[in-house]
């Protein structure tokens, strides 16, 4: 829902630091591959509870998150590989932050940790599903015209949940009620994709 809002502001923050990067040769995939691994050392941090650890990994993860798509823009180097990597990657990040705090106290964080997972599967399968068939439909991307993949929006993108990850970590001692609030929220984004999903591609069937 914030992702349309959040880019176009997040953007011009980020092109000296691309510009700096495609005079070093560094490619938009090196920058993917570097961005997981720095989120899955979060993982390490949520279960020995060093938080402020955490943060700032995700925090890492984001960021490159953002540079790799504007460096392969900037190097004219979009590729429909490099969008498959990304978002594989960034969804194996998304699950890992839930399993370890599952991981962590598993007797009280375990149970949301899980249904927050299923949640993530519900909103990566509807989004991908309909990707696979809006490219078979050439269906116009206008708010994400930049992206290898369609994009679509929903309650729960890619800033509410790195802002949800950001709360487990400042508040811990809460992650049960957030993870099961955003479960819900993610529901409703699953719910509402799969409506508009079925009801676009049922018309242009017809």
């Amino acid at each position: 829902m914030l992702d349309a809002k959040v880019t176009p502001y997040i953007k011009p923050m980020l092109r000296p630091l691309v510009s700096w990067l495609d005079k070093q040769n560094v490619t938009p995939n090196q920058i993917t591959v570097a961005g997981f691994c720095l989120g899955l050392l979060a993982m390490p941090f949520i279960i020995l509870g060093v938080w402020s650890g955490a943060f700032a990994c995700i925090c890492l993860n984001r960021v490159c998150d953002g540079i790799d798509g504007e460096l392969a823009r900037y190097q004219s180097s979009s590729s429909s590989a490099g969008g498959f990597l990304d978002i594989c990657l960034d969804f194996l990040f998304y699950a890992s932050v839930p399993l370890a705090f599952g991981t962590a106290n598993p007797q009280e964080w375990g149970v949301p940790a899980l249904v927050l997972i299923a949640s993530f599967i519900g909103t990566g399968s509807s989004f991908l599903a309909f990707a696979i068939a809006a490219e078979k439909f050439n269906i116009d991307r206008p708010q994400f015209s930049n992206k290898s993949f369609y994009y679509m929006q929903g309650l729960t993108e890619g800033t509410e949940t790195i802002a949800v990850f950001l709360a487990f970590c400042l508040w811990p001692s809460y992650f049960a009620p957030l993870a099961y609030l955003f479960a819900g929220a993610c529901a409703i984004t699953v719910v509402t994709r799969i409506v508009f999903g079925f009801t676009t591609l049922k018309a242009l069937e017809k």
